[in-house]
């Protein structure tokens, strides 16, 4: 498997590692998980793009800005919406599907590039469909939640608790998330968004993806759920149930 390392800024984790092939069934850009924190690397969507290519899918495996690493918001969506645009440099005569395949945090930030443009982002590059496993979709809903300590408190800059920075002496409020970062508030896209979830996940929630796909589907979008087993990590671990279950999902879209 060909792997080059691609840059699309000057900063250390503006890259990505990209994976063509001959007469490619279509490209998938791969963006990991991690709560948007910089402990978390694109080393953990190497395994999903191996495989991949080895079913014949181009692979564009993407890193990006993280909170701790010079991320957070708007950061870490300005290198997601230029990492995307990349693609037009690499194959800019591409007609297939270009598919965003993101895993929690890269599954909120999936769904949220396929509506940048409507937000201001530059869109060179058009997603075709979105694959989301396990997806932050509801970021007022995580806020509230306090997931993962808070992560979506560390996103937006403001620390978890702090009266006046997104929350009140009764819990978080949903101030601090703005429409243009959260999926939830962008329904309905004009792309079809896939989202496959456990309902034994317990780090994000099933409800993430359940409450998304009922807020599109109302809205007129084109928004399917996949039950999956396997908790939160089954849908990234090839060979696993879940994620032939993606692969299948896959399949439907080449």
């Amino acid at each position: 498997m060909f792997v080059e390392r691609v840059q699309y800024g000057p900063g250390a984790g503006q890259y990505a590692e990209w994976s063509p092939v001959e007469a490619a069934r279509g490209i998938i850009v791969v963006i990991h998980g991690g709560y948007w924190r910089s402990r978390y690397d694109l080393s953990l969507g190497r395994p999903l793009a191996h495989d991949l290519h080895r079913r014949g899918w181009a692979t564009l495996n993407l890193e990006y800005r993280r909170i701790g690493s010079g991320g957070g918001a708007p950061e870490t969506f300005d290198d997601i919406a230029a990492g995307i645009d990349l693609l037009g440099t690499l194959v800019p005569r591409h007609a297939g599907p270009i598919v965003a395949l993101g895993h929690s945090a890269g599954g909120h930030l999936a769904v949220w590039a396929a509506g940048r443009a409507r937000h201001g982002w530059p869109e060179g590059v058009r997603l075709t469909h979105v694959v989301s496993q396990a997806g932050l979709l509801d970021l007022r809903a995580a806020h509230r939640d306090r997931l993962s300590g808070d992560a979506v408190a560390e996103l937006f800059g403001s620390e978890s608790g702090a009266v006046g920075e997104g929350s009140s002496e009764n819990g978080p409020t949903t101030d601090l998330v703005e429409a243009r970062f959260d999926p939830q508030q962008q329904v309905p896209l004009d792309i079809p968004v896939i989202c496959l979830h456990a309902p034994d996940d317990d780090m994000v929630p099933m409800s993430q993806s359940v409450g998304y796909v009922r807020a599109a589907s109302r809205a007129g979008a084109q928004a399917d759920l996949v039950e999956v087993t396997g908790g939160h990590f089954d849908l990234i671990e090839p060979g696993s149930s879940a994620w032939s279950q993606v692969l299948g999902v896959l399949d439907s879209l080449s």
